[in-house]
């Protein structure tokens, strides 16, 4: 048995919330190698109140969490921005997906994007190409995922590498 319940590993939703669009991925590790469980995006932008949008995010992060059995939610954290509303809205959406994986009983964690980037390709400012690119790699991927959802299966990968550095750490001590 591991974290989650699941034999082979510990499985982690990722996601990487947007009031627009919110990318979700699904990474597992079966012991030896991560492994790619699911890639989605969730399109927002199209339902006309934000009351609805929040609706749906949530409702999908549930759908997912029942679906996968995730034993974590990572959740990549909100950038320094300059737009008050856009920060407001984006907190909300990370909210709606905070609350589904709380009524679950997940562990939330959080990742500032340059500690995501730094993970997955090694430069904190990496461009989002890169992170594709190299999500791709990791995961033994040919096809490009898009934007958002390799986002989120970045913000996975990250916290399985975090994951397994306090491990090695907790057998150092």
């Amino acid at each position: 048995m591991t974290d989650n319940g699941h034999a082979g590993g510990l499985t982690v939703l990722g996601v990487d919330p947007g009031s627009a669009v919110t990318g979700f991925g699904v990474v597992a590790h079966d012991g030896r190698d991560l492994v790619h469980r699911h890639h989605s995006q969730l399109r927002l932008s199209a339902l006309p109140s934000l009351g609805e949008k929040l609706a749906r995010l949530y409702d999908c992060t549930m759908e997912l969490i029942d679906m996968y059995s995730p034993g974590v939610c990572a959740v990549e954290g909100i950038f320094h921005g300059r737009n008050v509303r856009s920060m407001v809205v984006l907190g909300q959406a990370r909210g709606a997906v905070m609350v589904a994986a709380a009524n679950r009983g997940l562990e939330i964690v959080e990742y500032p994007p340059a500690t995501v980037k730094q993970a997955v390709v090694g430069y904190g400012r990496a461009a989002k190409e890169q992170v594709q690119r190299m999500v791709g790699m990791i995961l033994g991927r040919l096809e490009t995922v898009d934007e958002h959802a390799a986002d989120a299966l970045a913000v996975a990968i990250c916290h399985h590498h975090q994951h397994r550095l306090t491990a090695i750490a907790g057998r150092i001590r």
